[in-house]
């Protein structure tokens, strides 16, 4: 029922009210105090009406922080001192998709063991009700200013900014109040709350970026930021207009935050630039499967300073394990502050890397048969996540879609022609086993 990122998918086909009743009573069984918050879009209402009546019926006292980020809702279970935390968030999706995703108290998303006890008893229909005696309380609370204050505590900024925050429609003003509170002048784009996302679609990739892109550049802002529906995601825009690619946001975010001897958690697709980087300061970069849990539990560990995806989730383990975009653009600021963006770029080597897929019906056993060879004829490969084979100056990946009935290819190398010849190298390889 829950993939890593919990469940998430159209509202009234994959999520209704009637399963967030239940998920509600499976995470009432042991829980006694709980936080709750939503995104923007619509169906957020009825969504967390339906899984705190399941929690209050369990006898559990419910912390409402109704329209919050997903790093608020993360951050104040700890805070609330409560048993976990639910978000009901569709994060960067389009708008008919809404999702629930739980929270323990150190801010990490729930684990693979935690997801299955709850699937296991809402599969099972357990619930431990109450009488109407033993019903639980709902208190509404704002967690976004302790949020804020948090951020103001974490981020030491010297000058003042002029910085354009595009909220795309969500839950991520917070960043506002922040980077307001460290001096910074701010101006908004896409700021009123709309699930339905009328000013640009959920995720802030490139392309949906252009028009931060285009006011940041064609202004005297110093920086540009932008967040997904729910701010779990940061994505920035240096002064001069340029768009960072989330491979040089993880090497500078990276850079910035761990020292010599220090580890970094990133995703099996994560890009040489950042070990070439971070190598230069005596910090190493170990790989996760792909997935903001993932780099979460590795960011657990004694020695990681940092994690990050080049999708936009950041995570520093010292302040949080949740992906945290406020606290990641309240960061970025500062770097901006110190030195420009635009001239930061220029310290990170970028490489060719080369992306397709190929269509199949059977990715496991397609999969199968490309570990099997791949084992076979390379020395150096990890299946933490798909297959990756490291050949030193390149590497490629080969990994099947969780939602699409293909296998993606991704392959990198220092410079072009090695690249397209280490694709073509991977692409020959995934095609002879899908032909079976």
């Amino acid at each position: 029922m829950f993939g890593t990122s919990g469940v998430r998918g159209p509202v009234g086909e994959d999520v209704t009210a009637e399963l967030a009743l239940s998920v509600g009573r499976a995470v009432g069984v042991d829980a006694d105090r709980v936080v709750v918050g939503r995104d923007a879009r619509e169906s957020g209402h009825l969504l967390a009406d339906a899984l705190t009546a399941g929690l209050r019926e369990s006898g559990v006292d419910v912390v409402d922080l109704g329209l919050a980020a997903t790093p608020t809702v993360a951050r104040s279970v700890g805070w609330e001192d409560a048993d976990a935390g639910v978000a009901i968030t569709a994060s960067h999706n389009p708008a008919p998709d809404n999702g629930i995703k739980l929270w323990q108290p150190s801010g990490q998303a729930y684990d693979a063991e935690l997801r299955e006890r709850i699937s296991a008893r809402v599969r099972d229909d357990e619930a431990d009700l109450q009488p109407w005696d033993g019903l639980g309380d709902r208190e509404p609370r704002d967690g976004t200013e302790r949020h804020v204050d948090a951020l103001v505590d974490a981020v030491d900024l010297d000058d003042s900014l002029s910085v354009v925050v595009d909220l795309g429609n969500g839950a991520g003003g917070v960043t506002v109040e922040a980077l307001q509170r460290l001096g910074c002048e701010v101006e908004t784009l896409n700021a009123q709350p709309d699930g339905s996302f009328p000013g640009r679609p959920s995720e802030p990739t490139p392309e949906n970026c252009e028009s931060l892109a285009t006011l940041v550049g064609e202004t005297d802002a110093d920086l540009g930021i932008a967040h997904d529906g729910d701010a779990d995601r940061m994505r920035c825009v240096a002064a001069d207009g340029t768009y960072l690619s989330g491979d040089v946001t993880l090497a500078l975010l990276a850079r910035e935050t761990a020292t010599d001897g220090d580890r970094v958690a990133a995703p099996v697709d994560t890009s040489l630039a950042v070990d070439d980087h971070l190598a230069d300061a005596g910090v190493t970069v170990e790989r996760t499967p792909v997935g903001d849990v993932y780099v979460a539990e590795r960011a657990s560990e004694p020695g990681v300073a940092f994690g990050g995806e080049p999708s936009g989730a950041w995570i520093w383990p010292a302040e949080t394990l949740c992906p945290d975009g406020p606290l990641a653009a309240c960061k970025i600021a500062a770097l901006a502050a110190e030195r420009p963006l635009a001239a930061r770029l220029a310290d990170v080597d970028t490489y060719p890397i080369r992306r397709d897929s190929v269509e199949t019906d059977e990715k496991a056993a397609v999969m199968e048969r490309v570990s099997e060879r791949v084992r076979a004829e390379y020395d150096d490969v990890t299946t933490l996540d798909g297959v990756r084979v490291d050949l030193g100056d390149a590497w490629f990946l080969l990994r099947a879609s969780g939602t699409q009935p293909i296998v993606r290819i991704t392959a990198e190398a220092r410079d072009a022609e090695r690249a397209e010849s280490v694709f073509d190298e991977a692409r020959d390889l995934l095609v002879a086993e899908v032909d079976g």
